[in-house]
């Protein structure tokens, strides 16, 4: 049995994004204030709990893709005087205009009137990536021991009660044996965990399992797939926030695009960033949210924001888009759930900074109540749900609780379910209760054997020209994503018989299709029942986790790979 060594905390944080980071900087503050007020009066006992925060990215950030547009609510509740701190918040721009584009093949049309979700007058166009690293700096400057490269593996659980966290081995081969620079990962000891790890988090997904703490609806999620261009001077100005709806996705599948102007750099690159979301919850075997977004930038709408410009970073992200009855119970004995772990996501807005903030400020209310009273109990954590209940949080996901839902059924249906709850502030006879939700992959099993038997479809071959549109290989580059190679495989597949027997048969392989970064790929063997096997290329993965949400059997399970692997996003 493998020895580990064992380091005590109080609060173990997993996951360094705008959730984990709120919720290190805000029990900070809240001990700080406590402190403070202690040493002023004579009265009550000074607090210096040992908190811990871990991101599995190399660096703070470098997981974190740029460019999103940022409803500043819940960075004003965490730190009030941002705009005038020093040094400065890398907010990229104010948004100043905003419209949206209806697109077809050949061009599109402006909408008349901007859905009032899609309005972001008062909101600033960000890059994730510069935002997480000033708020990781905010963090160690209180004290946070923040460490980068340190993925969480394993919950540490005593039955329902979380004790703490297994840090991922290093130093491992591909075949399981250890290396001369093998590292047993440590385990973190906590009195409360509190899981950030984004969207369809590896142990918090277990967790929820072992646990039964799914939602009343099953979570529906999206796939983001984004670029960050530079592009001459003016032709995308600063602030500018364009969405896109129609064109390329087809009236059954729910998505959208977008252009955000984001500014100059301190280098003097102009930069814009451009995306697709894509339901996961198509129908189609050959749905690829990276097909599909270099189609969208052949849009002459589009590509005008693009011209003469070069693409600099590319990835993708899943998102949780359930709403407010999908999300999981999210908290218990020794653990709270935060951010996209948590499904705390506006899929009318496209929006999840804020919410994510907020929620790790709830966290770290509850967490310091737990370090006051010394109660890490179910009881005691479910004072976050509570707290949740009684914010402007629930109250924002409650209008739009259904808001996914609504597309089930298609384009038109959607918009008609989403324009009463504009009417009826959620209170529409649409939106009384909640709608049913499926799964992405139970949705793909509908399908049946290649569209109910009518043949393997043809998958129309686009023009890659290298300077507009884009094979995976290059975008997967442009990612920075580094992988060590000699490494166990993080795409563990549980039955790989499938892959080249019910999988062709029935859809084709859909994971060649919908992974965004080349990962899966059928190579030709002869002797097997179809002639081909599958290979995966674990190196191109950016983290996004749409085969552990999409795959059709749910045989791949994504587990942390070695510490700092992954994509290495930057803005220049």
């Amino acid at each position: 049995m493998t020895e580990r060594d064992v380091m005590e905390f109080d609060v173990v944080v997993v996951g360094a994004g705008p959730a984990g980071l709120a919720t290190a900087i805000h029990l900070a503050n809240r001990i700080e204030r406590h402190n403070a007020e202690v040493a002023r009066t004579g009265q009550g006992e000074a607090l210096s709990p040992e908190i811990c925060l871990i991101e599995k990215a190399a660096e703070i950030g470098a997981h974190s893709i740029s460019g999103a547009v940022m409803d500043p609510k819940g960075l004003d509740a965490l730190l009030p005087e941002w705009r005038t701190m020093e040094p400065k918040a890398p907010v990229e721009a104010e948004v100043h205009t905003d419209y949206v584009l209806w697109l077809s093949e050949r061009g599109g049309t402006k909408l008349p009137i901007t859905p009032p979700p899609l309005k972001n007058h008062g909101n600033y166009v960000v890059s994730l990536n510069k935002l997480v690293q000033w708020l990781g700096a905010i963090a160690e400057k209180k004290g946070i021991q923040v460490f980068p490269g340190f993925p969480g593996a394993v919950l540490q659980r005593d039955g329902a009660k979380v004790t703490g966290v297994q840090l991922a081995d290093s130093g491992v081969d591909k075949h399981g044996k250890p290396k001369g620079n093998f590292q047993a990962g440590g385990i973190l000891a906590g009195k409360l965990v509190v899981l950030a790890e984004g969207s369809r988090g590896s142990i918090t997904k277990q967790l929820i399992a072992d646990l039964k703490l799914e939602g009343k609806n099953p979570q529906v999620f999206g796939v983001g797939v984004k670029e960050v261009w530079e592009v001459p001077a003016g032709q995308c100005p600063p602030g500018l926030v364009v969405h896109t709806m129609g064109w390329p996705l087809d009236s059954k599948t729910f998505g959208g695009g977008w252009i955000y102007g984001m500014g100059a750099t301190e280098g003097g690159k102009n930069l814009v960033s451009v995306g697709l979301v894509v339901g996961l919850d198509y129908r189609d075997p050959t749905m690829d949210a990276h097909r599909q977004l270099q189609r969208m930038k052949l849009n002459p709408k589009v590509a005008a924001f693009l011209r003469g410009g070069k693409m600099l970073h590319y990835g993708a992200k899943s998102l949780p888009e359930g709403g407010l009855f999908s999300m999981p119970k999210a908290f218990g004995d020794g653990f709270l759930i935060v951010g996209d772990s948590a499904g705390l996501m506006n899929s009318m807005r496209l929006k999840g900074i804020h919410l994510a903030i907020r929620s790790g400020m709830l966290a770290a209310d509850t967490a310091f109540d737990c370090l006051t009273r010394r109660d890490f109990s179910a009881a005691a954590t479910g004072r976050y749900a509570e707290a949740m209940r009684q914010d402007w949080v629930h109250e924002e996901l409650w209008r739009c609780r259904n808001f996914h839902q609504g597309f089930h059924k298609g384009r038109l249906a959607g918009l008609v379910n989403a324009g009463f709850a504009q009417l009826f502030g959620g209170k529409g006879t649409f939106w009384s209760d909640e709608l049913p939700s499926r799964a992405g992959h139970t949705y793909m099993q509908q399908v049946g054997p290649y569209f109910g038997g009518r043949g393997k479809p043809q998958v129309e071959k686009l023009p890659e020209d290298g300077a507009l549109t884009f094979d995976k290989l290059t975008s997967v580059y442009s990612s920075g994503t580094q992988h060590e190679e000699d490494q166990p495989c993080h795409l563990v597949v549980t039955q790989p018989d499938l892959c080249s027997t019910r999988c062709v048969e029935e859809f084709g392989n859909p994971c060649q299709h919908f992974c965004p970064a080349a990962v899966y790929e059928m190579e030709a063997k002869p002797g097997s029942k179809h002639g081909v096997d599958l290979k995966i290329n674990a190196s191109n993965c950016v983290h996004c986790k749409t085969c552990d949400i999409m795959d059709p059997y749910q045989v791949i399970n994504w587990v942390v790979p070695e510490g700092g692997g992954g994509p290495n996003y930057t803005n220049l």
